[in-house]
């Protein structure tokens, strides 16, 4: 049995912490303005640098150029003209032209992508790059590129027509509800600061009108190396090397000799709250929003951190009662939380946000309102801020613990909000010894003091969402009547905690025992066969110090359900949980497990039972004790949770109905899998079909009987303390008597689907507030028995082209979308051996609606010239090196090994070995990976792909009037639609005009 070294056992980094010394608690003492532990300078020319060697991932850099300059800065004839700007840094420089740094960066491996590579917001606009370093040059070239953004953006007339209708895209992706309700909260929150009018993404006229004369004004006003940082995070043998780099590429630039400073524009306070009761038709809910806005407070001090601790508990504090009271009997509100977000620079705000049943909204601002009041009243708990301590102490632990093993990615953003914020980084080891020393000495009055902060007479915004009006604004300000008054007169009650047990397992079960041991050398795991039929599979790993990863799995699911059981199991899991699925009610367990980094959930999908989650080595016992009670709880009814469950339910059917996207998505589902009710969505008349009786019935069965599950786990893993405690709650779990969903996977129930055997295309309108357009394009795909491994590999290596070759042809060369989705479906996974299993390639992309059928014509034309051509030898050296590289990031990743075990446990060749199955399917997948050329690619298209005339066209447009939707028709004829048909939906059309005209005469 392989045991880890005695140094990366739990007990060992537990003492890591605990013995680390405290800190003298001289609250004046001024941290280092220098950040720790980054080699930190500025060039002559004014341009910052950060460099720091890092591991994680290893063979990687991930690197950055924050500028400050955002949205705030343009003119009002510029609006949008920062985000353009980004744009266009990816189309052409001085030295890269049409796209080529997308091209390189693909050809490296480092993929492209939205909001990937590059954010503009209000005050900073960053360009960032992930990029493999094991050859030498490509840090050089990369730190070249970010050198090119800073001063040498090409910003052409041409390029600007190019990207235009991409950043229109992006536009429009927005304008949908979420987007609405964000932009006029926004503006009630700015409103008298320049930052009301000055959201990111513009506005619609200039990105539609700009010239690139505008662009290259503001681009060259603003962008001076003075104002700019770059950074450089990755697996570098030395920091010199790469600060020489910086120099050679930067080092000869220069700024102009005088610059503009960059204004700042300040958030003015107001004592009045301010109001908004925002009606949107397709919002998903009913919402309350309230916003105290102050001003961002800057940590300089040891006092400045010790207050920043203290509202952040105060925010733990608050959100655990918050959720308390969502599990009440009648809930004031489904849903409740307070966060802290930076608005823009020297300003913050903390934000409470609920969702609650239609018409509630007046109940929910009373109970957020009274909560804060209650507070201020009489304060938090001793326990309560125990409970808080221990949830921030047990945070700070694992990032201690896991210090030298953070992602390049999150110390290069740390270093940006440094740059751009001044945000102190003054090392974990002393942040750990900071939070060691201070949470001990903050006491609940402290905390709860905050909340006199929090009124609403200081910059108070109130928001109100809701599809329908139910209310008026001078409710609300009764409400606010309301509280202050009950406040004043010291109405309001104290809080009333729950008892909390102590323990989750009341008693600790017999201990099981190993039937069979198994080592896989290949993988490096041991397999145990536990006396209950349980088979375990664990792999001991350091990639990361602090986590755990499992996951339990055992055939049979819904796809065995007839209709008349369907929709009552299906809803399981729902009340289960909110029941209590391991012993204890949500709220209470919440309680139980403070300070204990612990997750554990379970999904029953078509044809598995799952349960999963994640834990620190310190909590491995805690986990699995959860699972232990899965699977010994019997849920039963409870009538006040049955009746929220089904609110929730019922109000999120009503906003997915509201969804213009609704109509869009249950058609395509329709139309390529069938009117099944496994894949149309819950109706509100499916409620009254679910018995909640038979629905706990149903989940206590699918984790009852250990016999049939098996469970991978992956992480820091010390065999000598994790085996006990797997044979005590996971063998210690007892076998039923008779068995419970004993499925051989050869037998599971397929899902009743049938693609279309023809080519189908539909246009679908739906209403809408603003112009919204999807397209979803689907092609069969059938793979037969014999090779259908290798083919799995083919379908991934064929969507990751296809998805290459969609984005280079409707983005960058006619510039129409921002983005495109390529998805395979392989049967859900049916774990079958057989037979052949069906499943689909699906193509997403949404657009201008005037030209979406353009696009379809262009997209299915791309993929018949890859069929009848293939693709280039650069298509495939591309793939081939994205590929590479997430297989060597993945490597180093938990997930990703837990991923592949199970892969390998269910796949169709597994035969009770998991160390040949796992083999065949490496081999197998390195096979495909030696053979990919284009005729072997071109080949694979044809035959997983074989049909020209099968596919099916769905496309969401708003709904217009029938004159306009029969105009769009005339496009659809090269597309199958006959001439006869459209000639005579024509005359039909005519005929009902002229009946309608007469009868207006007479």
């Amino acid at each position: 049995m392989p045991l880890l070294s005695a140094d990366s056992s739990q007990t060992t980094k537990r003492q890591s912490f605990r013995t680390l010394e405290m800190v003298s608690m001289d609250m004046d003492k001024e941290f280092d303005q220098q950040p720790f532990g980054v080699d930190y300078g500025r060039l002559e020319n004014g341009l910052v640098y950060y460099v720091k060697c890092n591991s994680k991932p290893k063979k990687r850099a991930a690197l950055a150029l924050a500028v400050k300059v955002g949205s705030v800065l343009e003119e009002e004839d510029e609006r949008g003209v920062a985000h353009i700007v980004e744009h266009l840094a990816f189309s052409a420089t001085k030295k890269y032209t049409n796209h080529n740094i997308v091209k390189f960066l693909e050809s490296i491996g480092a993929e492209f992508g939205p909001c990937q590579n590059a954010v503009t917001s209000f005050d900073e606009t960053v360009y960032k790059l992930l990029v493999p370093i094991d050859k030498p040059e490509l840090l050089s070239e990369a730190i070249q590129v970010l050198s090119e953004f800073s001063s040498e953006i090409r910003l052409s007339k041409d390029d600007l027509e190019k990207e235009r209708g991409a950043v229109m895209e992006e536009y429009r992706d927005n304008r949908n509800a979420s987007g609405r309700i964000f932009d006029a909260y926004w503006t009630l929150m700015m409103e008298g600061s320049k930052y009301a009018e000055r959201l990111p993404i513009g506005l619609e006229n200039v990105i539609k009108t700009v010239s690139s004369q505008t662009l290259k004004q503001f681009y060259q006003k603003w962008y001076h190396l003075c104002n700019m940082a770059v950074i450089a995070v990755g697996d570098f043998s030395d920091t010199k090397s790469v600060i020489e780099l910086i120099r050679t590429h930067f080092g000869h630039k220069y700024s102009a000799s005088d610059p503009p400073p960059i204004p700042h524009f300040l958030l003015p306070s107001h004592e009045d709250p301010r109001f908004s009761y925002f009606v949107e038709p397709e919002a998903a809910g009913s919402a309350v929003r309230i916003g105290y806005k102050m001003q961002v407070d800057e940590v300089k001090t040891v006092k400045d951190y010790r207050e920043m601790l203290v509202k952040s508990m105060f925010r733990n504090a608050l959100n655990r009662r918050f959720f308390k009271i969502s599990r009440r009997k009648d809930p004031p509100y489904f849903s409740c939380s307070i966060a802290a977000y930076v608005l823009v620079h020297e300003s913050k705000a903390y934000i409470m946000t609920s969702s609650c049943k239609e018409k509630g909204i007046l109940e929910a601002l009373e109970s957020m309102l009274i909560e804060v009041a209650r507070v201020r009243l009489h304060g938090f708990s001793e326990r309560e801020i125990s409970v808080v301590r221990a949830l921030m102490m047990s945070r700070i632990e694992s990032a201690y613990l896991e210090r030298d093993q953070v992602e390049s990615s999150c110390l290069r953003y740390e270093y940006s909000q440094h740059f751009t914020d001044n945000k102190p980084i003054i090392g974990i080891e002393y942040e750990a010894q900071l939070q060691k020393s201070i949470l001990p000495d903050i006491l609940a009055s402290e905390v709860s003091k905050f909340a006199e902060k929090l009124w609403t007479p200081c910059s108070c915004v109130i928001q109100i969402v809701e599809p329908q009006a139910s209310a008026t604004i001078d409710d609300l300000k009764n409400i606010l009547k309301k509280i202050n008054k009950l406040e004043k007169e010291r109405s309001i009650s104290p809080w009333d905690d729950e008892h909390i047990p102590e323990e989750i397992v009341n008693s600790k079960p017999n201990t099981g025992n190993i039937v069979q041991q198994l080592e896989h050398l290949n993988i490096g795991a041991t397999e145990l066969i536990l006396s209950n039929g349980m088979r375990v599979c664990y792999k001991c790993t350091d990639f990361f110090n602090d986590q755990v990863l499992f996951s339990g799995f055992s055939y049979g699911g819904l796809s065995e359900l007839p209709e008349s059981k369907y929709f009552s199991s299906s809803m399981g899991s729902t009340i289960a949980e909110e029941i209590g699925m391991f012993g204890h009610r949500p709220s209470v367990l919440m309680d139980m497990l403070a300070g204990k980094r612990v997750e554990v959930d379970v999904e029953i999908r078509a044809y598995k039972r799952t349960f999963y989650g994640d834990c620190s080595p310190l909590y491995l016992e805690t986990a699995l004790q959860l699972v232990y009670q899965l699977f010994t709880t019997n849920v039963t009814p409870d009538d006040e949770v049955i009746k929220r469950v089904m609110q929730v339910k019922e109000q999120a059917i009503l906003a997915r109905e509201r969804d213009p996207y609704t109509a869009f998505a249950n058609r395509a589902r329709e139309i390529n899998y069938g009117n099944s009710y496994f894949f149309r969505p819950f109706r509100k008349s499916d409620l009254q079909k679910v018995n909640p009786l038979k629905a706990c019935e149903y989940f206590n069965s699918c984790f009852k009987d250990p016999s049939t599950f098996t469970v991978v786990i992956v992480g820091n893993i010390d065999p000598t303390i994790a085996l006990p405690l797997i044979l005590q709650y996971l063998g210690g779990i007892q076998k039923p008597n008779e068995p419970i969903f004993p499925f051989n996977c050869d037998y599971i129930k397929g899902l009743p689907f049938k693609f279309p055997k023809t080519i189908t295309r539909e246009v679908v309108c739906s209403p809408m507030v603003e112009a919204q357009c999807m397209v979803r394009l689907c092609f069969p795909t059938e793979l037969k028995r014999g090779k259908m491994e290798e083919e799995i590999h083919y379908i991934g290596f064929l969507s990751r082209l296809l998805e290459t070759k969609l984005l280079q042809l409707l983005r960058f060369k006619h510039g129409q979308i921002y983005s495109a989705s390529v998805s395979e479906f392989i049967d859900g996974d049916l774990p079958c051996v057989t037979g052949d299993v069906r499943g689909d390639i699906r193509i997403d992309f949404s657009c201008d609606p005037k030209i979406s059928l353009k696009l379809v014509d262009l997209a299915l034309s791309e993929i018949l010239r890859l069929r009848e051509e293939g693709p280039s030898d650069q298509d495939v050296t591309t793939i081939l090196e994205i590929e590479q590289r997430a297989h060597e990031n993945g490597l180093q990743e938990n997930y990703y090994w837990l991923s592949r075990i199970l892969c390998s446990y269910q796949s169709r060749i597994y035969a009770g070995d998991i160390g040949t199955s796992f083999e065949i399917l490496d081999e197998g997948h390195s096979k495909v990976r030696k053979s990919l050329t284009p005729l072997t690619m071109q080949l694979a298209l044809q035959r997983i792909m074989p049909h020209k005339n099968q596919h099916t066209v769905v496309i969401l447009v708003p709904h217009v009037s029938w004159f306009q939707r029969l105009r769009s028709f005339s496009q659809w004829t090269l597309n199958g639609i006959d001439v006869k048909i459209l000639a005579a939906i024509a005359g039909l059309t005519v005929l009902a005009l002229s009946l309608r005209r007469y009868s207006r005469k007479s």
